[in-house]
């Protein structure tokens, strides 16, 4: 099988957020959704999977071998279901953050990386300002000054 290109930046971000899931077999099927994923990760990845296991098994402390990364790829493989600390760090060895973000999203959750955290919080940050601006806007109207003189009650 040959290999897919190089994903070029990875999938945009979606900025709608994810619903969580709800009733009767709501995630069924999400472990072919990973082992699908998985497969995505490895084939769009340029290097060997005999390159990426042995990162990840720095990464874990572990043996990872390529008959393993393999197995996980293939959602025909049900006896072998991809253990989330191995699929975390193939996502964290391959930067396939965006196809997290997709798995994630299925249980109503999304991924920021790194300083990406950054903008979550400007943003949080202006929903808090514009907050107070409401409020301050309210007050203004109302609020006299402090010990200021009173008006018609001056001293002759």
């Amino acid at each position: 099988m040959a290999k897919a290109k190089p994903h070029p930046g990875q999938i945009a971000f979606a900025f709608d957020p994810p619903a969580a899931p709800v009733g009767p077999a709501a995630l069924a099927g999400l472990e072919r959704r990973i082992s699908g994923a998985t497969a995505t990760i490895l084939n769009s990845d340029p290097r060997s999977r005999e390159v990426i296991a042995a990162e990840m098994s720095v990464l874990l402390d572990e043996e990872i071998s390529r008959a393993m990364l393999d197995a996980y790829a293939s959602p025909a493989r049900e006896g072998h279901k991809v253990i989330m600390s191995r699929f975390l760090a193939l996502v964290a060895v391959c930067e396939r953050h965006d196809l997290l973000d997709q798995v994630l999203r299925e249980i109503g959750a999304a991924v920021l990386v790194g300083e990406e955290l950054h903008t979550a919080r400007l943003g949080h940050l202006d929903r808090q300002i514009a907050k107070l601006k409401i409020e301050r806007q309210r007050l203004a109207g109302t609020a006299p000054l402090i010990r200021g003189k009173k008006h018609g009650h001056g001293t002759h």
